[in-house]
């Protein structure tokens, strides 16, 4: 390597008059290079330097020792110094002394010296030798090294540290990161920071840090580190933004822009004397500023570290196992397991991790510290991993030990409320790990983990759970009996539980309950369209008796009509199946009744479903639902059975007590079909008529523009003639009749008698004539146009003279 010198000067003037010159430089140096380095090498001494220094003071003055990179890519390496007045004490003289490193920054090599360990440096010359400026083979030799100064250095400088590394590796980062001042009256303190600097950076990274150790300008300096003494530190005061200010004389430094855990732990392995890891860390495989490896190597060393430094450790031994022998594998599962007051829950699970990586590869004797660790900080934290050690990973005395320890905390977080619903579990784990007997308080944490699960099946379920119920037969007993309880109480929570979670009950599981809540959860979707065919699924794969335990056939049923009354076919199929003293024991007739009351008007099963629900529940069935039962079993008699007398009055007197709708109507229907029939008793028309009821007369219109009274009318004659007697008569009944009955004649008689012919009229009237009295010249007035009109005003005569007239509802009508 062939190295170029230059020799700068201010002293004596040259024969152009001028003071600065260069006075020796190497051959083939061209002239655009040494203006570049003019600019750089300058010196000024500080603003209080006495004019004529005496010998003493001269060797006080700072030194610029100085790395720049020049417009080709290459770097120069300078030393500039004070050398004494001018013979006319005029100006300083100083004297510079510089060596082109022709590589390109960021292209110098992997190993060798680095430019700042050229300080103090015995080849530096302060004059212009007289054999002039050779090339010279290799960067200037490196001072003296005075490990105690440094170690001083280091040790009056500690709280900096970690802050002026963060900013160090800005620099490697980001180009545009903000340049460092050193602040210190000596400028080989400034040195010494640079040489720190350079030690954590990769060494190429070393080789291009550009500094200078001493400059009067800093706003004016370049390069990234820049030494000033204490009088010229304050003008950059205002200017965070560019600057980064370290003033070890004003004690004072920048305020850190963010945590830089490999910054705080490079600084405590300086402080700590062992820079040699720093070395060592690079021929691991890590990026330059990963925090894991030096940290791991810390605390191999016995370097306590703060909380994340221990975290970054963990994290990466575990995924890099191989990196370290066992023996300093155990050093640091030591330094990880003593107990410190700063440990986060993010060290805690770095070191669960670590334990997994090294458990059944590291001796046993390695993995202990952190098996104690994890137990131990599960029991502080109430919070235990879903990681656990078995039993087997300690050994017998550290076993005893931490079980005399954490017994009492441990009964006392079991004991207590848990942040996370699973934690008690995992506890009960820990319990088991050391071997502390906390049987008393199985059920309690059974209690809560059961309920924790029906509210919050997802969230609870996790993998520390169900390493619980796996690990620890007795508490998945307890849990399961618990859960059979609640899931009777509600079996839609249940059906959730299996439907979000793996959790299921054993074939060897007798809880009838849980069982069919796990086959709804997997029911296929087809079962919806067979509820009763899902039910006796259910019910048969609950493993016991309906008449042994009731209450399954309340769980099956709510199950599968989610609390809601079935239809009243499916009611009557049921309560068919299980019998009413098994639904009165299980509280289910309740629903039967419901569903009943609940079935829509016209409901033929629910008709037929009454008459049993008030011949088997009579004692059970409330008042409220009475009436609604009473009006479906009418409406099956009056559609197929004895329906006995006084329908009218039986149909308004339980309406008066409020009976659910679709009974209501259905009541309407079967009594207002009655009504219209053929064979229907006079007097119950009668008392539909007098009863004047506008809700029961609107059903009684509605019934007669049914198809089939519609058919009746056209195809039936005799029919036809019964109910236009009817539908005239009661002339002096209220006036709701009254508009019942033109609304019929009008709206559905007038229309079916229009679509006759007149052999079918004819026979109309020779049914009329039948009857007697003048229905037939009636019936003939009626047809006319314009006759209805007159006849309805006849009519209204009558009802103010006679109440007779030429037909009574008691002799007519149909």
């Amino acid at each position: 390597m062939n190295l170029a010198q230059l020799h700068y000067t201010s002293e004596p003037p040259g024969p152009d008059g001028s003071g600065f010159r260069f006075t020796a430089v190497s051959p083939g140096v061209p002239a655009a290079l040494l203006r570049e380095a003019e600019q750089l090498i300058g010196y000024e001494p500080p603003r209080d330097a006495p004019s004529r220094p005496g010998p003493q003071e001269l060797a006080a003055f700072p030194q610029a020792l100085s790395l720049n990179v020049l417009a080709d890519g290459s770097r120069l390496l300078a030393r500039s110094v004070y050398t004494g007045a001018d013979y006319s004490g005029r100006w300083g003289n100083f004297h510079a002394h510089a060596v082109h490193l022709p590589q390109p920054a960021g292209s110098g090599p992997a190993v060798g010296e680095l430019p700042i360990t050229a300080w103090g440096s015995p080849q530096w010359a302060t004059a212009t030798p007289e054999a002039g400026a050779p090339v010279l083979a290799a960067v200037p030799a490196p001072g003296r090294l005075d490990r105690a100064a440094l170690a001083a250095f280091v040790a009056t400088r500690g709280p900096w540290l970690a802050g002026f590394f963060a900013d160090v590796r800005r620099l490697g980062e980001d180009p545009d990161a903000p340049q460092i001042v050193l602040v210190e009256a000596d400028s080989e303190a400034v040195a010494r920071w640079i040489m720190l600097a350079c030690s954590v950076l990769p060494h190429q990274r070393g080789q291009w840090l550009t500094f200078t150790t001493y400059t009067r300008r800093p706003q004016l300096a370049r390069q990234q580190i820049i030494g000033v003494v204490p009088e010229d530190g304050p003008s950059l005061a205002g200017q965070e933004h560019r600057y980064r200010v370290y003033d070890t004389i004003r004690s004072t430094a920048p305020a850190a822009l963010e945590p830089d855990v490999w910054a705080d732990t490079a600084a405590r392995v300086w402080q700590a004397q062992r820079q040699d890891l720093v070395a060592e860390v690079r021929r691991l495989a890590a990026g330059p500023y990963d925090a894991g490896p030096l940290a791991a190597l810390a605390l191999a060393a016995d370097i306590a570290l703060p909380s994340p430094g221990r975290t970054a450790a963990a994290d990466w031994v575990a995924g890099h196992r191989d990196a370290l022998d066992h023996v300093r594998l155990h050093a640091l599962a030591l330094a990880l397991g003593r107990p410190a007051g700063d440990r986060d829950p993010a060290e805690v699970a770095a070191a669960g991790r670590l334990l997994a990586a090294l458990d059944g590869w590291a001796p046993p004797a390695v993995c202990e510290p952190l098996v104690a660790l994890t137990l131990t900080e599960a029991v502080r934290t109430g919070a235990p991993p879903a990681d656990l050690p078995t039993a087997g990973a300690l050994g017998a005395a550290v076993r005893g030990r931490l079980a005399t320890e954490l017994e009492p905390g441990l009964r006392a977080a079991l004991d207590g409320p848990a942040v996370e619903p699973g934690h008690p579990a995992g506890l009960l784990r820990v319990a088991s790990v050391l071997g502390v007997d906390v049987g008393d308080l199985l059920p309690g944490v059974a209690r809560q983990l059961a309920l924790a699960l029906l509210t919050d099946p997802e969230g609870t379920y996790g993998s520390g759970v169900r390493a619980a119920l796996a690990e620890l037969p007795v508490l998945r007993a307890l849990v399961l009996d618990r859960l059979d309880s609640l899931a009777a109480g509600d079996p839609a929570a249940g059906r959730r539980l299996f439907e979000r979670t793996a959790l299921r009950p054993t074939a060897a599981d007798a809880r009838p309950h849980l069982r069919m809540c796990a086959e709804a959860a997997t029911a296929p979707a087809s079962a919806a369209a067979d509820r009763v065919g899902t039910l006796n699924a259910l019910l048969a794969g609950s493993g016991v008796s309906l008449y042994a335990e009731p209450l399954v056939l309340r769980t099956a049923m709510r199950l599968v009509w989610d609390g809601e009354p079935p239809g009243a076919g499916e009611a009557g199929l049921v309560l068919m199946a299980a019998g009413a003293q098994v639904h009165r024991e299980a509280g289910t007739w309740e629903l039967l009744v419901r569903a009943a009351v609940r079935a829509p008007a016209g409901d033929a099963e629910a008709a037929e479903l009454a008459p049993e629900l008030l011949g088997q529940f009579q004692e059970e069935i409330p008042a409220r639902l009475r009436p609604s039962l009473l009006l479906l079993e009418l409406t099956r008699n009056l559609r197929s059975g004895p329906a006995g007398g006084g329908w009218v009055r039986q149909v308004l007197d339980l309406r008066s007590l409020d009976p659910e709708p679709g009974p209501r109507e259905s009541a309407y229907a079967a009594l207002c079909a009655r009504l219209l029939a053929g064979d229907r008793p006079d007097s119950e028309l009668r008392a539909l008529i007098e009863s004047n009821d506008a809700e029961l007369l609107a059903a009684y219109r509605a019934q007669a523009r049914t198809p089939a009274v519609r058919d009746r009318l056209r195809l039936d004659p005799g029919y036809a003639a019964d109910c236009f007697t009817v539908w005239s008569s009661q002339p002096q009944a209220g006036p709701a009749w009254q508009e019942a009955r033109t609304d019929l004649l009008d709206g559905v008689l007038r229309p079916a008698v229009r679509s006759l012919t007149p052999a079918e009229l004819a026979e109309v009237e020779q049914s009329l004539a039948q009857l007697g009295g003048r229905w037939a010249d009636e019936f003939r007035g009626w047809q006319r146009p314009g006759a209805f009109g007159r006849l309805r005003e006849r009519f209204a005569g009558r009802r103010s003279g006679s109440a007779g007239g030429s037909g009574t509802a008691g002799g007519d009508g149909g």
